[in-house]
């Protein structure tokens, strides 16, 4: 079965903007569900504050997670990641864990730690921690290096207190340069990824990369996604549709950069990712609840359609003939011959040219044809 999921704030999402009120009235959180599944989703994911409420009393949280529990049990939907709100209240307007205020840092890191125990009793895998508002406008308000200390200290802290509950949790964290803050920190899958090595439960950590935070910062998400791959650091990853480096839109997969999409795909599916395949948009505010359940099936349907187009792609003889003709598959190979010293390796007599070699094409406009024209079907 694909394992896609939705965020409740997705197909939640009332269609506020900055400039307008909302076009549609909350949505019950076991209707959600139960729609999602009969459109096929297999998992669905959440915020502490999307399931209950900031600032509901005990007997309300338990009424909210017991209804959410039975819709569960109902569909057969799973929940394999849990995240904390720590963006939405006015006390975070200047971060949770970053926070100059130590009171709003000692607030957040309980949040989160009491966030953990409802994850695991939902059966939840991975912890994604997304720092919207870690991050600053005036650069002398916002000591990087302090901040950055105070960071490491509270995902260090959840991490062992993780590790002490026996829960297991991996921890996912989102990169995003910009919006709601002028400039956030971790802005980027390589910034998160330097982060990570610093950490004292490093191995317990990755990366949850957004499609439209990457393109935001007018980077190739593909080749992110490629990075974390290589490092085992893709713990989760977040699906949705960008046009271009302006706000974040959160369309519909696919409704962005479709060959960017197309190609994010064809290395998913091969490049050894197993996780969910979560689409992280908004349907978009024009739109009744018709159309957010048409919003939801059609992420899963577009990325249907890639896989099978990316399928096509790669088995094309074609396809292959010129991959081979680019030196893709050469690229595979070691550069040093095995067992070879730097020493033997200077001192080897190539026959080599450079004037030769400088001659050869690549055909590399040939392949991004031969992939377009089966991304439109054509081949």
């Amino acid at each position: 079965m694909d394992k896609f999921s939705f965020g409740l704030w997705t197909v939640g999402w009332p269609g506020r903007d900055p400039f307008g009120d909302a076009t549609r009235p909350p949505l019950d959180v076991p209707l959600a569900v139960r729609k999602l599944a009969e459109l096929g989703a297999w998992g669905v994911t959440f915020h502490d504050d999307d399931l209950v409420p900031f600032g509901a009393d005990a007997a309300e949280a338990s009424k909210r997670v017991s209804a959410f529990r039975a819709a569960l049990d109902e569909t057969g939907l799973v929940v394999p990641m849990v995240t904390t709100n720590l963006f939405t209240h006015p006390v975070f307007k200047d971060g949770g864990f970053t926070s100059n205020d130590r009171s709003v840092r000692r607030f957040a890191l309980r949040k989160v730690l009491r966030n953990l125990e409802l994850a695991a009793e939902l059966g939840a895998q991975t912890i994604v921690m997304w720092g919207g508002r870690e991050g600053s406008e005036v650069d002398a308000g916002k000591p990087v290096a302090s901040a950055l200390d105070r960071y490491r200290e509270a995902v260090d802290t959840v991490a062992q207190y993780s590790v002490d509950q026996g829960y297991g949790f991996r921890f996912a964290l989102e990169p995003k340069p910009n919006e709601p803050r002028g400039d956030i920190l971790l802005p980027t899958i390589g910034h998160a990824l330097a982060f990570i090595s610093t950490l004292e439960h490093h191995e317990l950590f990755g990366v949850n990369p957004e499609v439209g935070h990457e393109q935001m910062a007018g980077l190739n998400f593909v080749h992110g996604i490629g990075q974390a791959l290589w490092q085992g650091k893709l713990f989760h990853i977040d699906l949705n549709g960008q046009k271009g480096p302006r706000y974040d839109q959160d369309f519909v997969f696919g409704q962005g950069d479709l060959l960017s999409a197309f190609f994010l795909v064809d290395l998913l599916e091969n490049g050894g990712y197993d996780g969910p395949r979560h689409f992280d948009y908004k349907p978009l505010r024009t739109e009744d609840f018709d159309g957010v359940w048409e919003s939801a099936a059609a992420n899963m349907r577009t990325y249907k359609l890639l896989r099978e187009r990316a399928a096509a792609f790669r088995a094309d003889p074609e396809v292959q003939e010129a991959l081979k003709y680019s030196g893709v598959y050469e690229l595979g190979e070691s550069t040093l011959n095995e067992g070879e010293s730097i020493a033997d390796f200077l001192k080897a007599d190539e026959d080599f040219a450079a004037s030769t070699a400088a001659e050869r094409g690549f055909g590399f406009v040939r392949l991004a044809q031969l992939a377009t024209e089966h991304l439109l079907g054509a081949r």
